[in-house]
């Protein structure tokens, strides 16, 4: 990297900052059901995921980093000083957030601060906005995915005398969340950029949660008649193995942050001419992350570990298992989604089996507050520290 412009060599360090921020802050997702449950022990458990964190970025595609450097704003407001102000925002608000315990997700800090930055820089018209006509076809077969969903949980819940209404609540908010991804993959919607990041804030967790809850009653029926201690002898080990498997995705998509936003200050500053990922960028940004897992975000593995519910082994094979293959299908449809969201579902999708009283909901209500406000106040401190870069810069000058 010689001959680079001190500009550009100090973006490079804050975005591998902030891969290492992201491994420190996302350890818990990794760690959680395997240290809940004592299948590891804690300092295993962060190692192990910290390696899988580096080899994910290498197994799966590198289409999140395209999304990240390329369908959030425009191509003309990604210049180095906008990239840079977005990255101190976006790894100071996590890096504050993870010292409070909080599980915000470091990919929407990011996509934030990339939005607050560039419409400070260059007001509204920065952002990619989304067609009408997708907007509608989301609204369309949302609505769509809604009502089979409801009428299908309904039914079940009816045929089983429970409780109807509660049901086609769930029912309703299943449909909508499996339809629109189902659809994706299909090639029937077309969604990308912010539009996508902040339709799967809510649609992640609630994949996780169903997928584990219905994995958790498939195995608890086949394994009814089983002794707690061959339970855990079997699925110990399946569950560091999900584990890892989860710790791969999650390297491929939230370890795409720093790779995409090197790339597209790369391309700012005139050293790429198209948005291609160099075999460096990528390696670095393995590192960094896969070391920040190591180092392991103690609060927020202690809060999603023990404070959302407590998990058997086989739950938390469920969950592990559930969390890492939504995450997986989602990444290689290169959507930015924070892995935290997705294994916090699961572990309250596989807790929601005990009933609703077994989740202790304060605690996630805590973490979906954390998880809503994310993206808006990462925006406005990037906003307002363009602006200040702005007025300093003037001043100077």
């Amino acid at each position: 990297m010689t001959g680079y412009d001190p500009v550009i060599l100090f973006g490079i360090v804050l975005a591998l900052a902030l891969n290492f921020f992201n491994g420190l802050a996302d350890a818990a997702q990794g760690v959680a059901t395997v240290v809940a449950t004592r299948a590891l022990s804690p300092a295993k458990a962060v190692f192990l995921t910290g390696v899988c964190n580096m080899a994910g970025p290498f197994i799966f595609t590198t289409a999140v980093a395209a999304t990240i450097g390329t369908a959030i704003v425009h191509a003309d407001a990604l210049t180095p000083e906008t990239i840079i102000v977005a990255m101190l925002a976006s790894t100071t608000l996590v890096f504050c957030a993870t010292k409070l315990g909080l599980p915000v997700s470091s990919s929407h800090a990011l996509i934030g601060g990339l939005v607050g930055s560039s419409v400070a820089a260059f007001g509204l018209a920065a952002i990619i906005y989304p067609a009408w006509s997708v907007i509608g076809q989301i609204v369309v077969w949302g609505l769509l995915g809604a009502v089979l969903g409801a009428v299908a949980v309904g039914a079940i819940a009816a045929a089983f005398e429970g409780d109807v209404r509660l049901a086609i609540i769930i029912g309703a908010v299943s449909g909508t969340a499996f339809a629109i991804p189902i659809l994706m993959v299909l090639g029937v919607l077309k969604i990308t950029g912010l539009l996508v990041v902040i339709l799967f804030i809510f649609i992640s967790p609630v994949l996780g949660a169903v997928t584990a809850f219905l994995f958790d009653m498939l195995i608890s029926h086949l394994f009814k008649n089983s002794r707690q201690n061959r339970m855990k002898r079997i699925f110990s080990p399946l569950q560091i193995v999900a584990c890892l498997f989860q710790a791969t995705s999650h390297g491929a998509n939230d370890g795409m942050h720093a790779v995409g936003v090197i790339t597209a200050l790369l391309v700012a500053g005139g050293i790429l001419t198209v948005f291609a990922v160099p075999t460096w960028v990528l390696l670095l940004s393995a590192i960094a992350i896969g070391l920040g897992t190591c180092f392991g975000g103690w609060k927020v593995v202690d809060r999603m570990a023990k404070g959302i519910t407590k998990i058997r082994p086989y739950q938390g094979f469920c969950a592990g298992t559930a969390g890492s293959t939504t995450l997986a299908l989602v990444t290689m449809q290169g959507i930015p989604v924070s892995s935290n969201h997705v294994i916090s579902g699961a572990i309250v999708g596989v807790g929601a089996t005990r009933g609703k009283n077994a989740v202790r909901w304060k605690v996630v209500q805590e973490m979906m507050t954390a998880w809503v406000v994310t993206i808006p106040l990462a925006a406005l401190c990037a906003f307002v520290g363009y602006l200040l870069f702005a007025t300093v810069s003037s001043a100077l000058l």
